[in-house]
């Protein structure tokens, strides 16, 4: 359930007013978006609005409400506590993740220390995203996830805002907590963005299940051997894979006799056999499912899981 007094405040007054005029059903409420100069902008029930300056909905840009650069800089301050130097090192990489788990991603002007980024200025352009906890949005898929107390090897296939993190986030929290008789298996999770268990001072904020360990704001394939070295899981669940430390890091992981789940961006099973070093893991059978999202209906809706083999298991309306 979203706090929405707890969210709301977080905004400058003028646009804090705007989005309580505006009557919004929080729990669909994905992204707002604050650009200087620029409309104010919302990602609501999986569709881009403007919105105007007396909180209605428009498709069109004509009568939106203009964000002002005092009001990024009063929502920055809010966001912070007037503390921004606390999130120095959250800032270098582009987002702050405040209570509730909800994530703030920044731009602007970047400070550089020869090619290292060592943080931002003249913040210009804010993005939040809403955190969202869907408990038992995993059932359609666990009994593909999980056969006879053994987990399989998942890569979950999704475009942007399909709900592949909420989605995986539940499966997490099932495999962890044991449904339906499954026995609760440890997971370690690397929540290298602070999106899956949405932590703040280091306490994960969303319900991933009573045996998972979480290594936040942790680059992943560092994570991921952290983890297997330190606390044993039988299960690592990660967002988003894709660089070359990733696939290294995923070959560790299996060898030492780990479950993987993991995410990537895409639109098919052949979206991913396109990309070289996934190319590889398909090729090599390391992923035993492929599930495949998209938003057709709603978002994180299940289109295709695929086996190993590349054989269709689950189509949806088949």
């Amino acid at each position: 359930m979203i706090k929405k007094d707890e969210l709301i405040k977080i905004f400058s007054g003028n646009i804090r007013n705007i989005l309580l005029q505006s009557n919004l059903d929080f729990e669909q409420l994905q992204e707002v978006r604050l650009r200087v100069n620029s409309p104010l902008l919302i990602i609501y029930k999986g569709r881009e609005y403007f919105v105007c300056e007396d909180g209605s909905l428009h498709n069109g840009e004509n009568a939106a409400y203009y964000v002002a650069k005092q009001e990024i800089k009063e929502t920055m301050d809010y966001i912070s506590s007037y503390s921004l130097y606390a999130f120095e090192d959250e800032i270098k990489q582009g987002f702050i993740t405040i209570q509730g788990g909800h994530r703030i991603g920044i731009a602007g002007k970047t400070v550089l220390d020869g090619e290292k980024i060592t943080g931002l200025k003249y913040i210009s352009y804010i993005n939040v995203r809403i955190s969202h906890e869907v408990k038992g949005c995993a059932d359609k898929v666990m009994p593909f996830v999980e056969e006879e107390d053994r987990v399989h090897h998942c890569l979950i296939i999704s475009p942007p805002r399909c709900g592949k993190t909420t989605l995986l986030r539940d499966i997490i929290r099932q495999i962890s907590n044991g449904v339906n008789g499954m026995t609760g298996k440890t997971v370690g999770v690397v929540d290298e963005r602070s999106e899956i268990g949405g932590c703040y001072m280091g306490v994960a904020v969303n319900d991933l299940g009573i045996r998972t360990d979480v290594l936040d704001c942790c680059p992943k394939a560092k994570g991921m051997l952290m983890l297997i070295r330190s606390m044993s899981p039988s299960v690592i669940a990660v967002d988003e894979i894709g660089d070359y430390e990733d696939v290294k890091a995923i070959e560790a992981v299996i060898n030492c006799g780990c479950k993987l789940l993991a995410t990537v961006h895409g639109s098919s099973i052949e979206d991913i056999k396109s990309k070289p070093l996934l190319q590889k893991m398909i090729t090599e059978k390391v992923f035993e499912r492929y599930i495949v999202l998209n938003n057709d209906k709603k978002v994180g809706n299940i289109k295709e899981i695929y086996d190993e083999r590349g054989s269709i298991i689950y189509r949806e309306g088949a």
